[in-house]
C-alpha cells in the first residue's frame, strides 16, 4: 500500500488511518496506526510473543488518570495489526503502562501500574499471566506491597536469572500533591520467578526516572529521563544489573518525557526520544494531570528542582551509540511536529506530542518502533537498521 503524508496529520486523518493497515514507502519504511475504539491512546511497549508475533501494548481511555483508563494490546499480522483487546478494566482507578515479559518457562507477564486518578504516588504494581502465549491472561494480583512505585520499561533477566523489573518511586511532598519533584529511581528485584519482590535504590537518582537498562556482556548501562526536563541521563552497573552508579547526564537533551534504547545486535545501542529540553522552549504547564485536578491542588511544597512539564514532544527521533551510551552523533528523525503537549486532550484534538517510544529489533535485523501520536494513536514504524 501507499506510504502516510510526510507531515503532520490531522485528527480526522488520524482517526481515518487507525484501521491497523501497514503502508509501505519506496524506502520500504512500513507505517501504521493501530486500531482502537479509545479518543485517547499513550505509552506503547513492543514484544516479541514466544510464537514469533510482534505485540503492542499501551493504555487508553478519555484521558490519562481517568477511571476509563485500561490497558489495550494488538498483534501484527500479515495484513495489518489486530482489532484492540482490553486487558484491563477497573473502573475506580486508572491503569497505565503497561510492559510485557517472557518468563524462561514461556509464561507471558503483563505487568501494569494501577492508580486513583492523578496520584501517581498511591498507585500500585500489578499483573497478570498467560500461559498460551499471551492470547488470555489470569487474574489480577499486585506484586509486592509497593506503593507509589511506577513502572514504563520492560523486565531483563539478571546475571543468575534474577528478575529485575525497572522502576521510579513518585513520592509524595510534605504538602500538597505529587507533582514529580522529587522522584528516584528504583530496580525491583525477584529471585523467586515473580513471586517476591525486593526494591533496591539507584542511589543520588533525584528526578532520573522510567530506568532503561541495557543488556550488555561486560557494563551495563541504563537511561532515564530527566524530570527536569534537561538530559537524559545514565548509569553503569557491573554485576548484571543488580546495583547501579549514579545516573550522569548524556549528550542527548530530555524535556522530562520518556525514552527506550535497546542494544543491536551489531553492539550499537538505538535509542528513541525527543531530543528536546526545557532549554529550548519556554512552554510550560503546572502538572501532568492538572485538567482532571484543581490548580491548588496540584501545588506541592518541595525544596530543590522542579519537575518541568509542557515541554513540546517532538521531535521523534532515533539515536545510535557505538561507545555503550557514553555518546550518541548519529541521530535520524523519524517523525516532526509541533509536539504541543500543554493540554492531554484527545477529545478535542488539543495534544500534538510524538512521545513515548518503544523499540526492539527482530530476529533479521529490522527495527519496530511504536509511540503516540497527539495521544489519540499509537504509531508503528518498521524500518531497517541505518548504517
Amino acid at each position: 500500500m501507499s506510504a502516510f503524508p510526510n507531515r503532520e496529520l490531522t485528527t480526522p486523518e488520524i482517526e481515518a488511518a487507525m484501521d491497523g493497515r501497514l503502508h509501505v514507502s519506496p524506502s520500504g519504511r512500513v507505517d501504521a496506526f493501530l486500531p482502537s475504539p479509545m479518543v485517547q491512546n499513550h505509552a506503547a511497549n513492543l514484544h516479541i510473543l514466544p510464537d514469533g508475533r510482534l505485540a503492542c501494548v499501551w493504555f487508553g481511555g478519555t484521558m490519562e488518570g481517568m477511571g476509563d483508563i485500561s490497558v489495550y494490546i494488538s498483534t501484527l499480522g500479515a495484513d495489518g495489526w489486530s482489532p484492540a483487546r482490553r486487558l484491563s478494566d477497573d473502573p475506580a482507578r486508572s491503569e497505565q503502562n503497561p510492559v510485557l515479559f517472557t518468563a524462561p518457562d514461556g509464561a507471558v507477564w503483563l505487568f501494569h501500574t494501577s492508580q486513583p486518578g492523578g496520584r501517581q504516588d498511591e498507585c500500585e504494581i500489578v499483573a497478570r499471566v498467560s500461559h498460551d502465549g499471551g492470547d488470555s491472561f489470569g487474574p489480577v494480583h499486585r506484586i509486592g506491597d509497593f506503593r507509589g512505585v511506577f513502572v514504563r520499561q520492560p523486565p531483563r533477566l539478571g546475571p543468575k536469572g534474577e528478575w529485575l523489573l525497572p522502576g521510579f518511586r513518585c513520592i509524595t511532598p510534605a504538602a500538597g500533591r505529587w507533582t514529580g519533584d522529587i522522584d528516584s529511581a528504583v530496580m525491583l528485584v525477584s529471585r523467586d520467578q515473580g513471586h517476591g519482590w525486593q526494591a533496591v535504590e539507584v542511589p543520588d537518582s533525584l528526578g532520573a526516572v522510567h530506568m532503561n537498562p541495557v543488556l550488555s556482556p561486560g557494563t551495563m548501562p541504563a537511561f532515564y529521563r530527566d524530570r527536569y526536563a534537561q538530559w537524559v541521563k545514565r548509569s553503569l552497573s557491573t554485576d548484571g544489573g543488580l546495583t547501579w552508579s549514579a545516573p550522569q547526564p548524556t549528550d542527548l537533551p530530555n524535556n522530562n518525557s520518556s525514552v527506550q534504547a535497546i542494544r543491536l545486535a551489531d553492539g550499537r545501542i538505538a535509542m528513541v526520544l525527543n531530543p528536546i529540553s526545557a532549554a529550548q522552549s519556554d512552554a510550560r504547564r503546572a502538572s501532568l494531570y492538572d485538567e482532571i485536578e484543581g490548580e491548588a491542588e496540584v501545588q506541592a511544597v518541595t525544596t530543590g528542582p522542579k519537575a518541568i512539564w509542557g515541554v513540546p514532544r517532538a521531535p521523534m527521533v532515533l539515536a545510535l551509540s557505538s561507545d555503550n551510551g557514553a555518546s550518541f552523533p548519529h541521530r535520524i528523525t523519524l517523525d516532526d511536529g509541533s509536539g504541543h503537549a500543554l493540554s492531554n486532550n484527545s477529545a478535542k484534538g488539543v495534544n500534538r506530542e510524538l512521545s513515548y517510544p518503544s523499540i526492539l529489533q527482530d530476529g533479521q535485523g529490522r527495527l519496530h518502533i511504536a509511540y503516540t501520536y497527539h495521544r489519540r494513536a499509537i504509531r508503528y514504524v518498521g524500518m531497517d537498521l541505518p548504517r
